[in-house]
């Protein structure tokens, strides 16, 4: 473990230095140490605390007491001792941080002993106050990865809907599905309470019912005129897309108000998008309704005839989105069938969704796996099908 990093200048007043010259010469070097590191603690002083904790060890071993050399220059017998000094040294000086409520300081112990697990206690009891700089703390929790949903939870609970979807959109959570779902179900909640707040709000300025806990209960057509409404709709937009990642459940009904919400607003706050989500919001509806167990047939087959009609036009994502969506409401057989006949030549890795040799590797339809290697000139994926189809090892 290394502890080469200079240590921050002493911040003892000038009478201390005496003191210690006098413990020293009284009592000796180990009893100095002592009187410096209960000076330091006393002083605050807690990085100059880890070094001269490493110097009491350094001079209790018979090596130099010089504290910022590396391990390595101490005698190998002394290796191991030296080794639970520093952890201890750490454990005490990154306790004393997190007592203070200095979370990113205490972070840097617990990192150099890899020993998140303190810090994440202490980030899960984090409650910071109104004039407190909390971008430190996200950056442990969020980008050190230590507790991301806290890291998360900060920024959108003090800064907002907005600073969230950034946060969200700047980060790859593909790897992190379970962090991707926390984050997005309460971004889907935020979003949905501020709009029913402003609902509910317009409604009571206009004398009208404004009773219902949820969008569609409050959604009234007078509400949204042209270019009216109630929330940014780049925020409806950016939390609708991202509640396409939905399990059933409670968020994914609120996610579906939102849509409701957004099929209301005029053409152009609407916006535009690729297909097969080229009607905005009414499209959103239909996938989220599939997801939900709502119209699953009719959803799907709208999904199959926009496939087919893009697929005409040179447009492959709608087969893409169509695989996932089958995927997702446990149709694989299905999802192989369309990969096969609209992905069968596209490049696998730069697909969205899996193609049809990974599909073809789920359903044990290794026919179809190894006819589609053929086609792509993929001669070990080839093989390999025709290898798994006569019973070798899968």
């Amino acid at each position: 473990m290394d502890t080469t990093d200079a240590p921050p200048a002493p911040t003892l007043d000038p009478a201390a230095f005496d003191r210690l010259r006098a413990v020293l010469d009284s009592a000796g070097p180990l009893a100095a140490i002592d009187a410096l590191c209960d000076e330091l603690r006393a002083a605050g002083d807690l990085p100059n605390l880890f070094y001269a904790r490493l110097m009491r060890k350094r001079v209790e071993l018979g090596a130099p007491p010089f504290p910022t050399g590396p391990s390595a220059d101490m005698p190998p017998e002394t290796h191991d001792a030296y080794e639970t000094a520093i952890r201890d040294a750490g454990r005490e000086v990154g306790g004393l941080f997190l007592d203070r409520g200095d979370i990113p300081r205490a972070w840097m112990y617990f990192r150099m002993l890899g020993e998140p697990e303190p810090i994440k206690q202490a980030l899960a009891r984090y409650n910071p106050g109104p004039e407190d700089d909390t971008y430190p703390v996200v950056e442990v929790a969020w980008q050190q990865g230590v507790l991301p949903e806290k890291g998360f939870d900060v920024i959108l609970d003090r800064h907002g809907v907005c600073s969230a979807i950034t946060m969200v959109h700047s980060a790859d959570l593909n790897q992190n599905p379970a962090l991707r779902e926390y984050c997005v179900k309460r971004l889907v909640r935020a979003l949905h309470d501020q709009l029913v707040e402003r609902l509910r709000n317009d409604l009571r300025s206009r004398g009208l019912d404004a009773s219902g806990d949820t969008v569609p209960e409050l959604l009234r057509d007078e509400l949204l005129g042209e270019d009216l409404y109630h929330i940014d709709v780049s925020h409806l937009s950016s939390v609708v897309q991202m509640a396409l990642h939905l399990p059933p459940g409670p968020e994914l009904d609120l996610a579906r108000g939102l849509c409701a919400y957004g099929a209301k607003l005029s053409p152009g706050l609407r916006g535009d998008n690729d297909p097969p989500f080229d009607e905005t919001y009414a499209d959103y509806q239909v996938y989220l309704d599939v997801l939900a167990g709502h119209n699953v047939e009719a959803g799907l087959a709208q999904f199959r005839a926009k496939t087919e009609r893009f697929a005409a036009e040179g447009y492959q994502f709608p087969a893409e989105v169509l695989v996932n969506l089958l995927l997702k409401v446990d149709r694989l057989p299905e999802a192989l069938e369309v990969a096969r006949q609209y992905l069968a030549d596209a490049d696998e890795r730069q697909l969205s969704c899996p193609g049809v040799t990974e599909l073809a590797r789920r359903t044990k339809d290794y026919a179809t796996l190894a006819e589609a290697a053929k086609g792509k000139a993929d001669p070990v994926n080839y093989l390999a099908g025709l290898i798994a189809g006569q019973g070798g090892i899968v």
